[in-house]
């Protein structure tokens, strides 16, 4: 995959007011790159599900937001990087109803059934991150190999 011509973004995440300026930003970043409502709303509610996490469990990060293109579809890839404890069983956090705090257990699988790729990167004591890619039209076709 390579960059997209938009606007990419390296945003804070350390407050509730950060969490605002994330839902915005991906909100905007979408819809210039021609995203539908729909699609936005998806993005933005898996967005803002984990920059919560990244604040919550992480202890605060960063969202990186980029436009991709692969296939012939542009797209537009978010991740979510702290330097936390780590999530010590992912597949039980994955699971819906998991949840390590009072929430409703519904951050991270919702959070990848809203998008079309999803993908974590953890490490107990050495912080987590989270990358998430919605397509404009559906996924790229992957490449026959000749």
């Amino acid at each position: 995959m390579q960059t997209a011509g938009g606007v990419s973004a390296c945003l804070p995440i350390h407050s509730d007011l950060d969490l605002v300026w994330v839902r915005q930003h991906v909100r905007q970043a979408a819809a210039q790159l021609g995203f539908g409502l729909v699609e936005q709303t998806k993005l933005v509610t898996a967005a803002s599900e984990l920059a919560r996490n990244t604040l919550i469990h992480g202890g605060g990060g960063r969202m990186e937001c980029a436009p991709v293109a692969g296939g012939g579809v542009q797209g537009l890839r978010l991740a979510f990087i702290d330097e936390g404890p780590g999530i010590p069983d992912l597949d039980r956090a994955l699971v819906d109803g998991f949840t390590s705090g009072e929430g409703l257990g519904m951050g991270l699988g919702g959070a990848r059934r809203l998008v079309h790729e999803f993908a974590i990167d953890s490490l107990p004591g050495r912080g987590t991150t989270v990358t998430v890619t919605t397509w404009l039209s559906g996924p790229p076709r992957q490449r026959e190999e000749r």
